[in-house]
């Protein structure tokens, strides 16, 4: 999971409103179409053929993450990663990690504290009114060493490969060697934090999320990019 970076910017069109269903946080993007702007989507893609149900849509389907070695073959994503693929701009994320058979939360970020962006793409829901998918990478050693959870990441792309990945000209294969070798981990740190992240309900945009917690036991493995 992603942190929180912004809070969705409330529609004001009632009807609208019911269909995005807010519970969703919100990411902040640079599209395909218009790279220059930044623009706040809903967290969990929907396809085209799913707008007019958007409740139905996301009861039946979970789309905040995407893998990025089935996207092509996915009926719900295989148009966006050919013609909308954006950046995803976040300060941090989390992955939880087993240790001693107890799951610890990590809080990953740039050690300069500076934004980074995400693979992912996207879906125009309305005029203006987005929604996306954050793509995700696995059978990687440092993957498996972040996250031996789920044993998956966010793609994390390098910086020199962002403008890349937003070209309208890119094929199948082009885009599918980016996600192969563009992404990087080599900046990170990560440091445990606050199991309550994992309490239902709890907001994850205050402070207290990403504030250090140390866990007895943990010794040497309280960060794994030592």
């Amino acid at each position: 999971e992603t942190s929180k970076t912004d809070t969705f910017k409330e529609n004001e069109d009632a009807d609208l409103d019911a269909k995005l269903d807010k519970r969703l946080d919100a990411r902040d993007l640079a599209e395909q179409e218009y790279p220059e702007e930044i623009n706040p989507a809903m967290w969990g893609l929907v396809p085209k053929h799913a707008v007019k149900n958007i409740e139905g849509f996301y009861k039946d389907y979970n789309t905040l993450n995407a893998r990025s070695e089935k996207v092509f073959n996915c009926v719900n994503y295989r148009d966006s990663i050919r013609e909308r693929r954006c950046l995803i701009i976040v300060d941090g994320f989390y992955s939880p990690r087993y240790i001693n058979s107890l799951s610890c939360p990590y809080y990953c970020h740039l050690k300069d504290d500076s934004l980074f962006a995400f693979a992912g793409i996207y879906s125009e829901i309305d005029d203006g009114v987005y929604s996306c998918s954050i793509l995700t990478v696995g059978d990687h050693g440092f993957t498996v060493k972040a996250n031996n959870v789920r044993k998956r990441m966010p793609l994390l792309l390098e910086s020199e490969f962002e403008y890349e990945w937003l070209r309208n000209d890119l094929s199948e294969t082009n885009i599918k060697e980016l996600m192969r070798v563009g992404f990087t981990y080599d900046q990170l740190e990560a440091y445990t934090v606050s199991r309550d992240l994992y309490k239902k309900g709890n907001a994850k945009d205050g402070p207290w999320a990403i504030s250090k917690v140390d866990y007895p036991g943990l010794g040497g493995q309280r960060s794994f990019f030592d």
